[in-house]
């Protein structure tokens, strides 16, 4: 049936615009109802293919739960190991950590306790510095490194401290050396100002001055060591003097021999601690010798004594062996009786008698013991 078909069985005009109207409206809805029906069909396999893909993704769903579980199981796992190993790492760290730092604390502690020993070093080195400056306090430091020196190399009675001579001049030591040589005098010099002058020169003027004042101190420290200490028919033929610096004794050997052989001229012979204890060591040796020779007389005594006593030794072993020989043939004698006896009570035990035993003599192979 058709618009026109319809508009025809209406018992109205066709012509009237008002039908026309209706019939333009009646065609359109028709026309939308047709739309509708169409978009309804498309909609319902829209919506159909929509439901699939609704049931897939539900499917995919599904499938990306049991997946992302077992996913949420190992990284569980894995986290658990994790930690166990991070567990493990940090206690690792933390002894190894304490460790180090308890020898740390023991390295604070040694650098505090040397800390400490250079402060007093320091203190040490500033009072030496004090005990140097003054000539007094110098020449008592030189004493006690000799005293010091000669208490290690030589026996207390080869020595004697702050000794007066013939002369009235008082010496720091005497080492008593047997004859020929006599007292050996050894007198402890320090020229510390001098020597650091020489040191702390800078320009070649200031070194000339300074060798100058280092060379003509110690030419006087030799020539007062030798009018005094060399006393001809009471001390050795020379004397020693002690420097108890070895830079100072190592600096004079070095740039000023004319001074050491100046010394060696005026019979005074310069040592250092270290030459000083060589030269103790030989005085030693020879202090020994005579010794030796002066106890020879005695040992040669107390010998013809040992020896007499040896003789009287041998001597009386000779008497007692004789004694002992006695002694052995009265024992052998009285074996014998004993023999004889033991021989002639089994006889009597068997009641067997000899006619002949008492013609036998009397008292035969029995001695009679001799005081």
């Amino acid at each position: 049936m058709t618009l026109e078909s319809v508009l025809a069985a209406l018992p109205v005009d066709p012509a009237n615009p008002l039908v026309q109207a209706i019939a333009a409206v009646l065609a359109l809805l028709v026309l939308l109802l047709a739309l509708a029906v169409i978009r309804a069909g498309r909609a319902a396999r829209t919506a159909a293919r929509l439901a699939a893909q609704v049931e897939a993704l539900a499917h995919a769903q599904s499938r990306s739960a049991g997946a992302q579980a077992q996913a949420v199981q190992a990284v569980e796992a894995r986290l658990a190991d994790v930690s166990e190993r991070m567990g493990e790492s940090l206690s690792g760290a933390a002894a190894r950590t304490a460790h180090s730092l308890g020898e740390l604390q023991e390295r604070l502690a040694a650098i505090d306790r040397a800390q400490a020993n250079i402060e007093k070093l320091s203190g040490d080195v500033l009072g030496l510095q004090d005990i140097l400056s003054n000539k007094q306090t110098r020449g008592a430091f030189g004493e006690i490194q000799l005293h010091d020196i000669l208490s290690k190399a030589l026996p207390p009675d080869a020595f004697r401290w702050q000794a007066t001579l013939a002369n009235g001049k008082r010496a720091d030591c005497v080492i008593d050396l047997p004859p020929p040589t006599g007292p050996l005098v050894i007198d402890a010099k320090f020229p510390l100002e001098p020597y650091e002058a020489l040191c702390a020169s800078g320009t070649d003027a200031e070194r000339r001055e300074a060798a100058r004042a280092f060379r003509t101190a110690v030419r006087g420290h030799i020539r007062a060591i030798s009018e005094k200490y060399v006393v001809p028919g009471e001390t050795a033929d020379g004397a020693l003097m002690f420097l108890p610096s070895e830079a100072v004794y190592a600096e004079l050997h070095a740039r000023f021999g004319d001074v050491v052989r100046e010394g060696f001229a005026a019979r005074v012979w310069v040592v250092s601690p270290t030459t000083c204890m060589a030269v103790l060591n030989t005085l030693r040796a020879v202090l020994k010798d005579a010794r030796m020779r002066e106890q020879a007389g005695a040992i040669r005594a107390t010998l013809r004594l040992l020896h007499r006593d040896v003789e009287q030794v041998v001597a009386r072993v000779g008497k007692l062996q004789t004694h002992l020989a006695q002694a052995q043939g009265d024992l052998d004698g009285i074996g014998t009786a004993a023999r004889r006896a033991m021989g002639r009570a089994a006889k009597l035990d068997s009641f067997e008698f000899d006619d002949t035993a008492p013609n036998e003599p009397q008292g035969k192979g029995v001695t009679i013991l001799r005081p």
